[in-house]
């Protein structure tokens, strides 16, 4: 019951992984504009995302560009676009293999089927939580690089967004829904491997009974496919007068 419970929590958290890393993959504020020097009263904010760039003037309005162009783009971005889609794929797999590898489902085959299902689950959790690791790292390591480099004038300096954050705790939540899933079935299983279903007790009896016949019906064939060779090779005692 506690590995159950266990495998439960573990799914919640992956399924938490993996909305949180389709909406940072969605959302265009992966960096923002930063506040500082001259630029704390700014007309303008600027974010941008690894699909899309954002600006919101000071009289309300709201634009946004589509990046059409991926040759264009720096190698940081596109490494998180594809390393971003590839985390909610892999993510979607877990999930299936996961709903197989549960305990408290029915559907899956049986227990050592399940443990195998379960286990690679959480190997995909794990490698999702990493593909979602990977490009939120190296997008806050270019964006902290570039806003301490004295060379890019303040109107350029940029920040981490809330799509970073949502990032990092996406992966965290698919790291630690992956472990669950690989440790719940790590150990030894003693007894049946694999899940032996039996029918209802009315069927069972049932079937009992049509056994039964059917082994009285072919005792009684051999009986009577006996019978005459044993009246033919028996002995009589008209054959001794």
């Amino acid at each position: 019951m506690a590995s159950t419970g266990m495998q439960i929590f573990g799914f919640v958290l992956a399924l938490l992984g993996i909305m949180g890393a389709m909406v940072a993959t969605l959302l265009p504020n992966w960096k923002v504009s930063a506040d500082v020097g001259s630029n704390i009263i700014t007309a303008i904010s600027q974010m941008q995302g690894l699909w899309m760039d954002c600006t919101w003037y000071s009289t309300g309005m709201f634009s946004c560009t589509l990046k059409y162009s991926v040759l264009s783009l720096p190698a940081y971005l596109q490494t998180a676009r594809t390393t971003m889609v590839l985390c909610c794929v892999m993510a979607a797999m877990g999930l299936c293999l996961a709903s197989l590898g549960l305990k408290c489902t029915r559907w899956g085959g049986g227990r050592r089927s399940k443990r195998h299902a379960a286990i690679a689950s959480g190997g995909c959790f794990v490698a999702a939580g990493f593909l979602c690791l990977v490009p939120a790292s190296w997008f806050t390591n270019e964006v902290i690089t570039n806003f301490l480099d004295s060379n890019v004038p303040e109107s350029n300096k940029f920040e981490p967004g809330g799509a970073v954050y949502v990032a990092f705790v996406s992966a965290g939540f698919l790291f630690v829904g992956g472990s669950i899933f690989c440790m719940s079935c790590s150990g030894k299983r003693h007894g049946p491997q694999d899940l032996i279903l039996l029918p209802p007790p009315d069927k069972l009896l049932l079937q009992q009974q049509q056994q039964q016949q059917l082994l009285q019906q072919e005792l009684q064939h051999q009986y009577c496919s006996l019978s005459p060779l044993d009246n033919k090779t028996g002995y009589s005692l008209q054959d001794y007068v």
